[in-house]
């Protein structure tokens, strides 16, 4: 080889090392400067969220010196703790944890990295460092940690088995390991029997939670199923059933009882028939919790045997869902005895809820015994809800506007001036709801009400409705209803409300539960606007109306949407009848879907029954959230609510 042309190799070594990465470098800061800081932000927290620790720390590198510097710092450490399916890393780094929580010490986002570190310091059973933390995490909202929570007190001898179990009946997609881990240790300490654990297998298996039940199997000792039959009772749960002998051992009983449930997601009828075959076998419990698995899914679809199957599951250890559906199945029916006995048969975190103490009065009411209705009404008519209103109405009054309390300009100021609103508000202005809320509501922690009430008053003055409402619906003695049921963009809706002869009220009642006046709210499903449009729906309107096809940037826009929206709407009180609770109901999930459910009626009902028996639980919840609504945005508007009970009417089934 020639001295020049080794001369050449060397430099273009040379060049490898220093040049090339200093043009990569420069084409990547050209790269970068083609986004501006808040875009690089935004993929910052979509690669934290993602688990990716080595984009976000690319990304993070790109801009040092954002204003936002503790979401900076968050969203780079996070990503370290987990890994890409969401579980803790058992050599998740400390220093950067701790020295961040020092760091931003009283800060919502120092309160988030504490709730992450707790699932690490959980998921490595660190108990003395979880301990020395879990007081601090001030919000206490992750069902993980509340389980990881009682397993070192289990540990040392404590009896935590009742608050277990009652945590335990939140829905089982929420366990994560912590929960498992607790239901593990509990058995290991002699604190759960086989027969304490498998209701949890069940339930989870019921929700289509295989891989927490299977997970949670280990912790039936000398009960353990073998894999090979808990994956036929997942996969193939009615050929399980033909091979097992329930009566031989208990967890062959038990592995029916998985398999029913499976069976029962797909078909209600089918497990229905190859249940009667073996429930002789069964002990009476596990016949009852088997046949009101079987219920539950039944009433889901509607059909007339449920009621049936429900009346043999007495005393079975069902899940929530199932618990509540029980009541509804039976409101269906007009079998008041059942609705109480029903109620009464609830744990206290349910039966406490003002959804069944009503329904509770309403038997008792049934019942003849006008005291105790009384009493369950009294309970729960100063609630400002469906159920508030309609034990009010149930007591003989109406309902009626609290008295309005307002805030002078100095108790505005102060609040003004608080940190964590500007923070709120920099990432509203990038379409960081969870952000802001997370930073709004944060702030708010430890007001009173008349501070609460300024809070609301100056989310209004800036615009953010949503916080406006959400700020003053806190309020606990002293209220203000204009802010709760705040009308913005009031011309424009008067306008469409009196070219659809539809009520102020109702359009303001459905724009407040489907958007909270968020003008730009996009759903998961792709809805948008003031009125949550669906794309497809929104055109259908305005072809129907003669806009033609319009460009799908004009349909959010808030004219448009609410023209749409308010036309969409009155096409759907048209085809039920006028009734507005229907109407509101095939806005949210569909007319056909109405229809079905009315179809299903086996005689008419109370508005109030049918819309309490929804099958889909966001439309369940959406009725009844539009409908009180409606109340109170009346007796602003007319100076009187009307009747609840005369809004929801009757409804008889669809004979078409």
């Amino acid at each position: 080889m020639s001295r020049r042309l080794r001369l050449i190799q060397l430099l273009m070594a040379v060049a490898a090392l220093y040049v090339l990465p200093a043009c990569h470098a420069a084409h990547s800061r050209l790269r970068a400067g083609a986004q501006n800081p808040d875009q690089i932000f935004i993929a910052l927290r979509a690669a934290a969220h993602k688990n990716d620790a080595g984009r976000a720390l690319e990304l993070a590198a790109q801009i040092p010196d954002y204003p936002v510097p503790s979401y900076l710092d968050y969203f780079t450490i996070k990503p370290r703790l987990f890994d890409a399916s969401g579980r803790a890393r058992l050599d998740a780094p400390d220093a950067p944890v701790l020295a961040f929580l020092k760091k931003y010490a009283g800060t919502a986002i120092a309160d988030r990295m504490r709730n992450d570190y707790l699932l690490v310091l959980g998921a490595r059973r660190a108990w003395r460092d979880f301990e020395a933390h879990y007081p601090q995490f001030a919000l206490d909202d992750d069902p993980q940690v509340k389980c990881y929570a009682l397993i070192p007190r289990a540990m040392r001898g404590e009896d935590i088995a009742q608050k277990a179990h009652a945590l335990l009946r939140i829905a089982p997609k929420k366990y994560g390991e912590g929960c498992t881990d607790l239901v593990m240790t509990l058995a290991q300490q002699g604190q759960f029997a086989p027969e304490d654990v498998w209701p949890y297998l069940r339930f989870a298996y019921e929700m289509g939670e295989i891989a927490i039940g299977n997970r949670m199997a280990a912790a039936l000792g000398a009960q353990q199923p073998d894999s090979e039959y808990l994956s036929l009772a997942a996969s193939q749960p009615a050929r399980l059933l033909e091979r097992i002998q329930p009566d031989t051992h208990p967890s062959e009983a038990q592995l029916a009882l998985l398999a029913v449930a499976r069976l029962a997601r797909t078909s209600p009828g089918e497990a229905a028939q190859a249940f009667s075959r073996i429930a002789p076998q069964l002990p009476p419990p596990l016949r009852a919790a088997g046949w009101g698995g079987i219920a539950w899914r039944a009433a889901l679809e509607q059909m007339p045997d449920a009621l049936g199957w429900y009346r043999l599951s007495k005393d079975a250890q069902l899940s929530n869902t199932a618990l509540e559906w029980r009541i509804r199945t039976a409101l269906l029916a007009g079998d008041w005895p059942m609705v109480r006995w029903a109620i009464e048969s609830m744990p206290d975190s349910l039966r406490t809820q003002s959804a069944w103490v009503y329904w509770y009065g309403r038997a008792l009411d049934a019942a003849s015994d006008k005291e105790r209705a009384t009493q369950s009404f009294e309970r729960i008519a100063s609630d400002f809800d469906f159920y508030g209103q309609l034990a009010t109405e149930a007591l003989g009054r109406t309902v009626t506007l609290p008295a309005r309390v307002s805030v002078t300009e100095d108790e505005i100021a102060p609040i003004r001036a608080l940190p964590g609103f500007a923070l709120a508000q920099r990432f509203y202005a990038l379409n960081l709801y969870f952000e802001g809320h997370r930073e709004w509501n944060w702030t708010l922690r430890g007001m009173n009400d008349r501070q609460l009430l300024a809070a609301a008053e100056y989310a209004k003055r800036i615009q953010l409705y949503h916080r406006a409402i959400n700020t003053a619906d806190r309020t606990r003695v002293q209220h203000d209803f204009s802010l709760r049921y705040l009308a913005p963009l009031r011309e424009l809706t008067v306008r469409y409300a009196r070219s659809t002869q539809l009520g102020l009220h109702w359009i303001y009642g459905l724009i407040r539960q489907e958007s909270r006046f968020i003008m730009n709210a996009r759903s998961s499903a792709g809805a948008g606007g003031l009125m949550q449009l669906m794309p497809a729906t929104a055109q259908l309107v305005a072809r129907k109306i003669g806009l033609g096809t319009l460009p799908s940037s004009t349909v959010d826009a808030a004219d448009t949407n609410i023209l749409l929206g308010t036309q969409y709407l009155a096409m759907m009180k048209a085809q039920f009848g006028g009734s507005e609770a229907l109407a509101s109901a095939a806005y949210n999930a569909g007319p056909a879907r109405v229809r079905r459910w009315r179809a299903a009626l086996a005689r008419p009902v109370e508005g109030a029954i049918f819309t309490e028996a929804i099958p889909f639980s966001e439309t369940r919840d959406y009725v009844k959230k539009v409908m009180a609504n409606m109340m109170y945005y009346a007796a602003l508007f007319e100076g009187r609510a009307g009747s609840l009970q005369n809004r929801l009417g009757t409804v008889a089934p669809d004979i078409h």
